[in-house]
């Protein structure tokens, strides 16, 4: 494994793996299929384009965007350029886009025109009065809006700037200076950002790419987001890292995924459980060749043995890991380890990665809040002390939120959460910020969400809604607001209607209790 330090930051990587990989394939996409030396010249440009700009080292930009070959070039251009990357959930409705962008202070967003239906360009145009930090705004497409920028024409802004003043601000780029902010919502439902590190990065998933094995010529479907801390780093910085081929996939689709993983000869297909799961019961599944299939790691939901037995027994894949991981510690925590026992990799998520420590306040073997310190722990949240210090002590610990089991192997085993979240199809659903969201709605009194088991997604959203006196809202109604109102995976699948919450002596509410109601 070549060291963090070898490359210092994200543009030496891009720089390095362009020269290192030049004519192997980097990133195929529908009949676009790039060398590593043309996505080293395609980020360069960007980065040109993003100096041209104006953008300066430290700067935010953030990218709003599914998973694209245009994604890759300009949030690398960006990091290059010595931006920080601020990553936005595709999911999110044009309120909590703004509300991300207008607390990372953001200076320039790319953004795509259209995708699942919704217009962001149009979203955006709704909360740009509130936005008065972003000074450019730079449509994926042909097209775009008087007052905002296409693609080509933001590269073609870029044109005065030369290679070798591209290197030289790629070169100043201190290795201890943040690469991205991850806005992950806490307790409160108060997005906060996580503050990581280009040294941060490249360690992590240096050390991610080893203990996986991913290859020289590995072909990897992403399908994890890249807006997510595990899409954008164990894909996109893992594939640079090793010279395997990205295939990016915008939307999860299983019949997509299997025609993708035939057609390209995919070979490396992490995801949460429900992802693979699908896979293995899709009706023409046996219609598809999948024997190139050798990868798979998974987790961020409870990953059920029989699936780990089915992915090698079923498809003959050769290694099948877990792992668990949170934004605030660059998005890995442990992992299992190639050649551990089906049982152990279905019902832990493995061990502390290398140079890092994990404790549980407990006794041993006895489950308690999951603590983790090490290289790969934030240097804090954005902006917020206060929020920091909540987190991290000063001996540098970081409180998860989770609650774990240690067996005398060192495999962890989450077994709750204290923070209430719950994982629908592998996205992150804070019962907090869902609870403020249906508050706003003007016939609900009080609301209390908690996540409870769905066949397809792991977890789904369970609402238990107060309405107002002389309220009529059903709940139909209430997730069709929902629905205008939220990313879809935040929308409870249910609401049931109560004449009152129930809550302890000093008025918190009982979750217990409500969790021991669902159907």
């Amino acid at each position: 494994m070549r060291g963090d330090l070898e490359w210092g930051t994200i543009g030496r990587l891009v720089r390095d793996a362009a020269r290192r990989y030049a004519e192997r394939e980097a990133v195929v996409e529908g009949r676009t299929r790039l060398s590593y030396a043309e996505l080293g010249a395609r980020v360069e440009r960007a980065a040109a384009a993003c100096m041209a700009a104006g953008v300066d080292r430290g700067d935010r930009v953030a990218i709003w965007a599914p998973n694209t070959l245009d994604w890759i070039v300009s949030a690398l251009g960006a990091v290059t350029a010595g931006a920080v990357l601020v990553p936005l959930n595709t999911r999110f409705k044009g309120a909590e886009a703004a509300d991300v962008l207008r607390r990372g202070r953001v200076r320039l967003l790319f953004v795509t025109g259209t995708f699942l239906g919704a217009s962001y360009v149009a979203a955006l145009r709704r909360a740009r009065t509130e936005l008065p930090e972003l000074e450019q705004v730079v449509v994926l497409a042909d097209s775009a809006p008087d007052e905002y920028r296409t693609w080509k024409d933001f590269l073609a802004g870029g044109d005065p700037i030369t290679p070798a003043q591209v290197r030289v601000r790629a070169d100043s780029v201190d290795p201890a200076s943040p690469s991205d902010i991850v806005f992950t919502s806490g307790t409160t439902g108060r997005p906060k950002g996580a503050v990581i590190s280009h040294m941060q990065t490249l360690r992590c998933y240096g050390v991610w790419s080893e203990l996986a094995g991913l290859r020289e010529g590995d072909r990897y479907l992403i399908v994890n987001p890249f807006f997510h801390t595990f899409g954008y780093k164990a894909g996109i910085i893992a594939c640079l890292m090793r010279g395997a081929v990205m295939v990016p996939q915008p939307v999860f689709d299983a019949d997509t995924v299997l025609a993708n993983i035939a057609a390209e000869r995919i070979s490396v297909l992490p995801g949460p459980p429900a992802l693979h799961q699908s896979l293995l019961d899709h009706p023409t599944r046996e219609q598809h060749d999948l024997s190139a299939l050798r990868l798979v790691v998974t987790g961020a939901a409870v990953v059920p043995l029989r699936l780990v037995e089915r992915l090698r027994g079923e498809l003959g894949i050769e290694t099948v890991l877990t792992a668990y991981g949170l934004s605030e510690a660059s998005g890995i925590v442990t992992m299992c380890r190639r050649g551990d026992s089906p049982e152990t990799i279905a019902t832990t998520s493995g061990r502390a990665i290398p140079g890092t420590e994990l404790r549980v306040l407990a006794e041993p073997g006895q489950p308690g809040e999951v603590l983790v310190r090490g290289h790969h722990v934030m240097r804090g949240y954005f902006e917020d002390p206060e929020g920091t210090a909540a987190v991290i002590d000063e001996e540098g610990w970081l409180r998860t939120g989770d609650v774990g089991v240690l067996d005398p192997a060192g495999n962890l085993r989450i077994t709750d959460r204290i923070k209430d979240m719950f994982i629908v199809g592998g996205f992150n659903a804070y019962p907090a910020e869902i609870e403020q969201l249906i508050g706003l709605h003007p016939e609900i009194a009080d609301v209390a969400v908690v996540g409870v088991p769905d066949a397809r997604l792991g977890e789904v959203g369970m609402a238990y809604a107060v309405r107002r006196p002389g309220a009529t809202v059903t709940e139909g109604d209430l997730i069709a607001w929902a629905r205008r109102e939220m990313a879809n995976y935040k929308v409870p699948r249910r609401i049931e209607f109560l004449a009152s919450l129930p809550r302890n002596a000093s008025g918190k509410v009982l979750k217990t209790a409500l969790r021991a109601r669902r159907p």
